[in-house]
């Protein structure tokens, strides 16, 4: 099912007028294109389910795969209270939110992107997947090459600035080994997000990203 038309013009003012006077005028705007994100995650369901079995995708309102649209500003400059986008992640089961690889949608006005693999992992984690990387070069050279080849994916996050401890500098994937963050991004076009067969555009992309998202999958030793 589309989008309705009102989803990126509300996203649009919420961008330029953040804050909660405007918000609280526009509540039952926000609430409608909400919920069109939610049916467009119920619809998403077995179709992710079918491309990653232990992939959870929780189309509650609230405690679910949608994200919250309040922002943490506590330790922000940046005091304005909302995400002018609607963003959902899909986690591996075994771990949980923020605990394992997961897919990722976001919609918003000239940003929107779909992507997968590990934010923020904890020390045990990078480790295991920096280990993962350097013992099976031609599997992690796969992993990141089929999203490459197919789609604009690229790897997003933070890296060391020098090879951690134990690695051999001139590693064919060193670079990869350094990062902090394991995950792929791919631009979405508003005209691929506003189309008819958008679904289908979202699960050709989450495809790609599969291969890279069970390499993690398996360095962390979780099921497939």
């Amino acid at each position: 099912m589309p989008l309705p038309a009102d989803f990126m013009p509300f996203l649009r003012e919420l961008k330029a007028n953040n804050d909660r006077v405007w918000f609280d005028a526009n509540r039952k705007r926000y609430e409608a294109n909400r919920d069109a994100m939610l049916q467009l995650l119920v619809d998403l369901a077995p179709r992710i389910r079918a491309l990653s079995p232990h992939t959870v995708v929780d189309p509650r309102p609230q405690g679910g795969s949608l994200m919250r649209i309040f922002r943490d500003v506590r330790f922000s400059k940046d005091k304005s209270p909302y995400k002018p986008a609607f963003a959902a992640q899909f986690w591996h089961e075994a771990g949980g939110e923020d605990a394992a690889p997961a897919f990722y949608l976001r919609i918003a006005p000239d940003s929107s992107a779909v992507g997968g693999g590990l934010w923020r992992p904890d020390a045990e984690a990078v480790a295991r997947i920096r280990q993962a990387i350097g013992q099976q070069p031609e599997a992690w050279g796969h992993a990141v090459g089929a999203a490459s080849r197919v789609s604009p994916c690229g790897m997003v996050g933070e890296s060391l600035k020098k090879p951690p401890a134990g690695f051999d500098p001139k590693h064919p994937f060193i670079e990869d080994i350094k990062r902090k963050d394991f995950a792929l991004s791919s631009p979405l076009t508003d005209a691929e997000v506003l189309s008819a067969d958008m679904e289908s555009v979202i699960i050709e992309r989450l495809e790609q990203t599969v291969p890279f998202v069970q390499f993690l999958v398996r360095a962390l030793g979780l099921p497939e």
